[in-house]
């Protein structure tokens, strides 16, 4: 997904049509040709390195609000935040434990914990181009390893569905699909308004063993 990159650089709009913009159109074009060229070197060159970990555990809600993960013979409880807002009756207030079967219905439910980085790398070619006083290059070489970052994310994501947990092996979506997020599941992340507590982080590392 291109919009968020332009948005780090001040140019509100959403791609692709961002770049036929009255107003910001030649400044997004040439900005995403720039994009484009160092791309293509961080994949020729080998610029960057991507990591990823997973895991698909066990889990089941208890105490109404909370997540217990089973790894064997450890346990994790995630506490998972219910909706702070005044809705009209009858509308109820979530939390990310509704989504998962609660432990006295006996049925087994999972979840799974994810980890990936493009990062590794890319203070380095940062802090080389700020030596060289070319502070363009390094503000564009981190905007593109966020999206790089973001990007393997939805890739393992798919890999899970379609291969690792297989709910939706026939799943066939193409790149807009895959942005408006119309597959089966979420992937929330800590620090975002569904579990806003980053705290939560901890949880996953310790369940991943990083």
């Amino acid at each position: 997904d291109w919009t968020p990159f332009f948005r780090s650089w001040e140019l509100h709009g959403k791609y692709p049509e961002i770049l036929k913009d009255e107003l910001v159109g030649k400044q997004a074009t040439e900005l995403f040709a720039d994009a484009q060229e160092m791309l293509q070197k961080i994949f020729d060159e080998k610029w960057l390195m991507a990591k990823a970990i997973f895991g698909i555990f066990p889990a089941n809600t208890v105490n109404d609000d909370d997540i217990e993960v089973v790894d064997g013979d450890r346990k994790f409880k995630f506490r998972t935040l219910r909706q702070q807002l005044k809705k009209y009756a009858g509308k109820p207030n979530f939390a990310l434990a509704d989504f998962i079967a609660p432990q006295e219905t006996g049925i087994r439910d999972y979840m799974g914990c994810f980890c990936v980085t493009t990062g590794f790398g890319t203070e380095d070619k940062a802090e080389m181009f700020r030596k060289d006083l070319d502070d363009y290059n390094s503000i564009m070489v981190k905007a593109l390893s966020d999206r790089l970052a973001e990007a393997f994310a939805e890739y393992l994501h798919k890999e899970v569905r379609t291969k690792y947990w297989g709910y939706a092996a026939n799943e066939n979506l193409s790149n807009e699909e895959m942005i408006g997020e119309v597959y089966k599941g979420i992937r929330p992340a800590p620090g975002y308004p569904a579990c806003p507590d980053h705290l939560e982080k901890l949880t996953i590392w310790e369940i991943l063993g990083v």
